[in-house]
């Protein structure tokens, strides 16, 4: 079958083992599905992967991508939970101390099929295309987690989202403004700023700049560049949601600001079963939809991989089939 994938691990020079294809067939056991993927969306975890990091070595040729949507062989649409873990764990799955991301565990979705536990193909609501439901599992469940079940935040009161193109980003600018909170954005240029509004941001600012006043929460992705800001932004017993660091994970802790204002620092890592579930259901009722930077056929996976190395993204980028 035709599948975008990392022939090797290649640390220096990602790219190089990017290889678009053919592979197997894959062979489905019991207890898991075959869908036929009709979209699936990049991430920064399958650049990861062609670097070689969070995969052994003997893992590789691996098919790249954890998100997607597509048909299971009935004809039944779906979109996948890109976490996997161990089926007896009964708790919140994002605490299984063995979950793993897709292609940490089995072959991905940049591929006519892949093949996944059954619980992993959720039914994809009705009138949401492919194309949104191949960003939902990623992106949009981690914003998702970030904003309803860490920050605290009820309807009316202010966040603050830290950069405003990327796809975690631009899905909270979505959620937030759906869910009926003031979202203020900040962003490196004019063209990220006038996406965000467009997007439904109330107020955009320029990166750490002056804002009008603080903030019940802050949305962080960014790291060490933005995090005085995001800390001497918030209001006293305020709220940093935190599930990443793309400009670097050591930034100074601000820690007087943290105990004497009674400031909170909260992790946030992906989203359960449940929490995609409501996502969906969520997406589906309010009919936000999700901001797509490219979409590119799959047979043009290189391009992609090169926006997304280069920092050139608006949204999130999706390859179809």
């Amino acid at each position: 079958m035709f599948a975008v994938y990392a022939s090797e691990p290649n640390a220096d020079d990602p790219l190089a083992s990017l290889v678009v294809g053919e592979r197997p067939d894959p062979e489905v056991p019991d207890g898991w599905v075959r869908v036929k993927v009709e979209a699936a969306s990049l991430n920064m975890h399958d650049l990861w992967t062609l670097r070689g990091v969070g995969i052994k070595e003997d893992q590789f040729p691996m098919i790249l991508g954890c998100d997607g949507a597509g048909t299971l062989d009935d004809g039944t649409p779906v979109v996948l939970h890109s976490l996997m873990g161990d089926p007896d764990w009964k708790d919140d799955e994002t605490l299984d101390p063995k979950r793993k991301m897709l292609t940490e565990w089995a072959q991905g979705s940049f591929a006519d099929y892949v093949v996944v536990p059954k619980r992993n193909a959720l039914v994809r609501p009705e009138g949401m295309t492919a194309t949104a439901g191949a960003v939902m599992g990623t992106a949009w469940l981690t914003a998702y987690r970030m904003l309803f079940t860490k920050s605290g935040l009820r309807g009316g009161q202010t966040m603050l989202v830290q950069g405003a193109s990327g796809g975690v980003s631009t899905a909270l600018i979505a959620l937030g403004r759906a869910a009926g909170m003031q979202v203020w954005v900040t962003g490196r240029t004019d063209e990220k700023r006038e996406l965000a509004l467009r997007l439904g941001a109330h107020q955009v600012f320029e990166s750490n700049g002056k804002l009008p006043g603080k903030v019940q929460a802050v949305f962080e992705t960014v790291g060490e560049a933005t995090w005085k800001h995001s800390v001497r932004s918030l209001q006293p017993g305020g709220t940093i949601v935190c599930s990443g660091a793309t400009s670097g994970n050591q930034p100074p802790a601000e820690l007087a600001q943290m105990f004497f204002l009674q400031k909170n620092l909260v992790g946030s890592t992906m989203g359960t079963l449940g929490e995609l579930r409501d996502l969906l259901d969520f997406v589906a009722t309010t009919g936000i939809s999700p901001e797509i930077g490219q979409e590119l056929p799959m047979t043009e996976a290189t391009k992609g991989f090169q926006s997304m190395l280069d920092g050139e993204t608006a949204g999130k980028i999706v390859f179809t089939r």
